[in-house]
């Protein structure tokens, strides 16, 4: 049987995260999978802030680029793996590889993993489609980039979640 793969999705502060630790609250065997950096004082507190919301009930990987690897390589015990999250990723991703719709092979190889993945996934992902046209050709690749590849989850999925104002609908 083929692990379960889920996708949620929201706004900012929808609470997507918080849904994620909630569904993956039976299983025994976890690992979050941490893709932020900080960058700025602003985002070491946010971190600390989702380090302390989570306590030790996972076993944390912090890994900003080298997903793909990071999801295949969890021990072979791990039943789930919370992903946080895929625009984070996206972003380091830019920022430290250029990279662009047309030259993302870094998604690739994720959504090969995803294909036959080791456990159970729970993957975090912003809906940045939904707010107003950026003003900057950078900003307009990143969101492009971001509906992209959350498409392409959300079709290799099995449930798929959009998360407004802390309630989960379910999509798929």
């Amino acid at each position: 049987m083929k692990n379960k793969v889920t996708l949620i999705t929201g706004g900012c502060r929808s609470g997507k995260s918080s849904y994620a630790l909630e569904i993956t609250e039976s299983y025994d065997r976890k690992v979050f999978i941490a893709t932020a950096e900080a960058f700025d004082d602003e985002m070491a507190d946010r971190i600390s802030r989702h380090q302390e919301e989570r306590g030790n009930r996972f076993t944390t990987i912090e890994e900003s680029i080298h997903l793909a690897d990071a999801l295949a390589n969890v021990l072979p015990d791990t039943q789930v793996v919370i992903i946080d999250c895929i625009t984070v990723w996206l972003g380091n991703l830019m920022h430290h590889q250029g990279i662009d719709e047309k030259n993302c092979a870094p998604v690739g190889r994720f959504l090969e993993v995803l294909a036959s993945p080791p456990c159970d996934v729970v993957i975090v992902s912003n809906e940045v489609g939904m707010g107003l046209i950026p003003a900057d050709a950078m900003s307009r690749a990143y969101r492009d980039l971001a509906g992209s590849v959350n498409q392409k989850i959300a079709a290799v999925a099995d449930e798929a979640f959009l998360v407004v104002s802390g309630i989960p609908l379910k999509l798929k």
